[in-house]
This record gives structure tokens, C-alpha cells and sequence, in this order.
């Protein structure tokens, strides 16, 4: 069995509510093991005998979209591939007045698009790196949404192949 991460984007804020307990039971009703979700942001653990991710991804998003009416984007991973992604975190983790967050993307095209925004971030409020499958992000405190980069990825169309966790929800999942 390998341990499956998968981060849903969107839920709980913007209109789309969902209860933890509805959605542990819509993921454990698709024949997941040991399913749990960590915060109310979207975060569900669940162990499965599989290996195809792709599989996981479609097969939860139509679940999810059945279950709860929306149109669901989620990004699946392994619990080594999550644990690579928080050891490979750039920039000091843990500094003090700033934020570190990791932005999953599901199409590399994308990544290549916002990480192309890094040579013209203003280093004192933001700084990016890329890493695999992912790009990493500090931000200071208090501009998450107003900085060029927040900005940038709150658009409409990274919706439906990106989401975003803080380090520290990533350490929890793991």
C-alpha cells in the first residue's frame, strides 16, 4: 500500500463548502484505505494498493464532482514525492515575518509561466524558485493576496491545474 496525498483547490472559501467528515466518506467510499483529511483546506491522506496517480486524480475529481457539484481539481502525490517537496524547500523555512508556501502545479507549461515572473519579483516582499513539479514561494506577512506573484496565481485560469500550501500544513500532512 503506498500513502497518497491529494490537495484539493478552492474548497471552504469562494462558496464551495464541504464538511471533513463528507469528504473522508466520499474518498473512503471509492475503496481508499485508512482515509483521513488533515485541516479544513482540503487536505486528504488515504493509502491505496494502486500506482497510476493520473488514475487517482480523475477517479477522485469525478468523485468529488458528483458528491458535491462543483468542478473539482485536486493534485495527488505520494507521500515520498510530498516528503522531496518539503526537504527541497529553498529559502529559510522558518524566518521570521514571512510565509513559505509551495505551489503544486499539475502542467508544467504553467510553471514554466508564473516561474518566468521570478526575475521581476521585488526580493524584499517575494522571492520564487522552481523545483520539480512545483514552485516554491516566500512571501512576506500581510501580502499574500497584493503581491505580483498572489496576484497572479488567484487568476481564473490557474485554477483548474495549481493550488498552494504553507510549509507547515505540508510538514503536518507528511
Amino acid at each position: 500500500m503506498t500513502r497518497y496525498i491529494t490537495l484539493l483547490r478552492g474548497i471552504n472559501v469562494g462558496g464551495i463548502n464541504i464538511k471533513m467528515a463528507d469528504l473522508r466518506a466520499a474518498v473512503a467510499d471509492l475503496g481508499y484505505a485508512d482515509v483521513k483529511t488533515v485541516l479544513a483546506s482540503g487536505n486528504v491522506l488515504f493509502d491505496s494498493d494502486r500506482t497510476d496517480v493520473a488514475g487517482l486524480k480523475s477517479e477522485l475529481e469525478a468523485r468529488l464532482r458528483d458528491r458535491f457539484g462543483y468542478e473539482a481539481w485536486v493534485i495527488v502525490l505520494d507521500q515520498a514525492t510530498l516528503r522531496a517537496v518539503v526537504d527541497g524547500y529553498p529559502f529559510e523555512p522558518d524566518r521570521e515575518g514571512w510565509h513559505p508556501y509551495v505551489l503544486f502545479g499539475s502542467d508544467p507549461a504553467v510553471l514554466t509561466e508564473l516561474l518566468d515572473l521570478a526575475p521581476d519579483l521585488d526580493p524584499s516582499l517575494e522571492r520564487v524558485r522552481g523545483g520539480d513539479g512545483v514552485l516554491y514561494w516566500e512571501v512576506e506577512r500581510g501580502h499574500t493576496l497584493d503581491s505580483r506573484f498572489g496576484k497572479t496565481t488567484g487568476r481564473a485560469r490557474y485554477k483548474p491545474s495549481t493550488t498552494t500550501r504553507n510549509l507547515r500544513t505540508l510538514r503536518k500532512l507528511l
